[in-house]
C-alpha cells in the first residue's frame, strides 16, 4: 500500500485464519490431490509466486529464477502494496522474460495471500515475517502448491505444532517443502558436517554457537501509520511477528547443532538475557542479547550466544565450535584440527554454487523428478528450539522440550486488523510467566 493505512478487514483469530485458508484453497487442493504436480514434471514453463516483498523475498524471486530458465514469476503478494511495487519494478528489470506478473496478479492486504492459493501457480515462496507462516504454509499446501519456506517456520509453539501437521500433508499429496535454513545447502558446510558425523573429531562433546552480530535495518515511523502497520513494518522487533531475534536469526547457527546431533531435540535448556542496549521503545519488545545452555539425553550440551549491538569495539563473530574427543571444528571455516586435519580445498569454495541458489535448484529438480524434498520437520525442530531458548531467557525457568512443543502461549494479536493494537510489554524474568 502507500502508507496511508487501507480499510480494515474483518478481525480474525489465527484459528478462523487457518479455517478461512482452507476453505478458498478447496476446490484447487482437490485437483492437486487427483494429478499431483504432473504439469511441471516436463520442460513447460514452471509458474512461481512470490509472498513477501522485502529484502529476503525479492531475493528468494532471483534464485528461484536462477534454478530454472523455464522458471517464471507470475505472481506476487505483499501486505502493503507499496512494497509488493517496489519489488514488482526491480525484478521486472533483472528478471526480463521471466518476468510475467501483471496488475491482474499482484495482491496485498492480510488476505492477499488467499487469491495467491487460488491462482494457477505451480510453487509458492513463503518469505513474510514469520508470525505468518503457519497460516500461509497450511493454504500452499491445501492448494496443492510446493513451497520453499524462509525460516523461521514459526514464533510459538502452537505454530511449530501447525506446520508439523501441515509437513504430513505435504508428504501425503507429494508436495514439496524445502526451507529457508539455507547453511544446509552450503557445499563446504555440507562437507564439514558430514565430516564431524564421520568421527573426524572422535566423539562431540561439546558445541559453542556464536552469532554476535550488528544491529539491524530500522524503518522510523511515519505520522499516518497506525500502531498496527508500525509494527509490522518493523516486524523484527516484535515477539509476536520475529519471535524474537534468538528466533529469526540466531536459528542458523542452533539449526547446524541440530543437525549435527541427528535432528534429535534436547531434553531441556537454561538461560539468561535482556536489553542493555536497545532500550528505547521504537525497538519494541525484543531483547539485544540471549545466552542459552541446551541439554541432551546424553550429557552433550550446545551453549548458544547471541546479540544484536553495534559499535566498533563490540565482537562481531559467527561460528559454530565443534569440541570433540580427538579434536576440533569450525563449521562455518570449513576447517578441522586434531588428528584428522582437515580444510576445504580453497579452488572448490570459488567454484561452490550459492547456496540460495542451490536450495531452489535442489527443490525444483525435486519437482521435476517426481521425487519432492521435504525439510518439514528439522525446520519445525530447529524453529522451536529457538522458541524454547526464548522461553528460557524470558522467564528466567528451565524450560523441557515436552514443555516447549506443548505450550499454550500463542502470540496471535486479537485482530488482523489497521489500529492503534497494543504495544507488546518487555518479558521479565520471574514476572512473566511460562503459558
Amino acid at each position: 500500500m502507500s502508507s496511508d493505512a487501507p480499510a480494515s478487514p474483518s478481525p480474525a483469530s489465527r484459528r478462523s485464519f487457518l479455517k478461512s485458508s482452507a476453505a478458498a484453497a478447496i476446490g484447487s487442493s482437490l485437483a492437486a490431490l487427483a494429478v499431483p504436480a504432473v504439469h511441471v514434471q516436463d520442460s513447460s514453463a514452471v509458474k512461481v509466486a512470490l509472498i513477501g516483498c522485502g529484502g529476503r523475498g525479492s531475493g528468494a524471486a532471483l534464485n528461484a529464477m536462477q534454478a530454472d530458465p523455464n522458471n517464471r514469476l507470475t505472481v506476487m503478494c505483499d501486505i502493503f502494496p507499496d512494497r509488493l511495487q517496489d519489488a514488482r519494478r526491480r525484478l521486472q528489470t533483472r528478471l526480463d522474460q521471466q518476468f510475467r506478473v501483471t496488475d491482474d496478479s499482484c495482491f496485498s492486504g492480510f488476505d492477499g495471500y488467499k487469491q495467491v492459493m487460488a491462482s494457477d501457480v505451480d510453487v509458492v515462496l513463503l518469505c513474510t515475517p514469520p508470525h505468518f507462516r503457519p497460516a500461509q504454509l497450511k493454504a500452499a499446501i491445501d492448494a496443492g502448491k510446493h513451497v520453499f519456506c524462509e525460516k523461521p517456520v514459526a514464533v510459538d509453539a502452537p505454530g511449530v505444532r501447525s506446520v508439523l501437521k501441515t509437513t504430513e500433508e505435504a508428504k501425503a499429496k507429494g508436495l514439496a517443502i524445502v526451507s529457508g535454513l539455507c547453511w544446509r545447502y552450503h557445499p563446504g558446510v555440507r562437507e564439514t558436517v558430514k565430516r564431524i558425523q564421520d568421527g573426524a573429531i572422535g566423539d562431540i562433546i561439546a558445541v559453542q554457537e556464536n552469532y554476535l552480530a550488528d544491529t539491524l535495518w530500522y524503518r522510523d515511523r511515519q505520522p499516518q501509520w497506525s500502531e498496527m502497520e508500525n509494527q509490522i513494518r518493523n516486524w523484527l522487533y516484535y515477539t509476536w511477528l520475529s519471535g524474537d531475534h534468538n528466533v529469526e536469526q540466531h536459528i542458523h547457527s542452533l539449526d547446524k547443532t541440530m543437525w549435527l546431533m541427528g535432528d534429535k531435540p534436547p531434553k531441556s535448556c537454561v538461560g539468561m538475557g535482556g536489553r542493555q542496549v536497545r532500550t528505547e521503545p521504537k525497538w519494541g519488545n525484543i531483547y539485544d542479547h540471549h545466552a542459552v545452555a541446551y541439554e541432551w539425553d546424553s550429557g552433550f550440551r550446545m551453549f548458544s550466544f547471541t546479540r544484536q549491538m553495534a559499535g566498533e569495539n563490540v565482537l562481531k563473530q559467527t561460528e559454530d565450535f565443534v569440541l570433540g574427543t580427538k579434536g576440533q571444528a569450525k563449521i562455518l571455516a570449513h576447517s578441522i584440527t586434531g588428528e584428522n586435519a582437515w580444510s576445504y580445498p580453497r579452488d572448490k569454495k570459488k567454484s561452490d554454487p550459492d547456496m540460495y541458489d542451490q536450495e531452489h535448484t535442489e527443490l525444483f529438480a525435486s519437482i521435476k523428478a517426481g521425487k519432492p524434498i521435504n525439510n518439514g520437520l528439522y525446520m519445525s525442530y530447529s524453529t522451536l528450539l529457538a522458541i524454547m531458548g526464548r522461553m528460557a531467557t524470558y522467564t528466567g525457568q528451565e524450560i523441557t522440550w515436552e514443555m516447549a512443543l506443548n505450550s499454550k502461549e500463542d502470540l496471535t494479536p486479537a485482530a488482523y486488523e489497521w489500529g492503534d493494537v497494543k504495544v507488546p510489554e518487555v518479558a521479565m524474568p520471574g514476572k512473566t510467566k511460562f503459558a
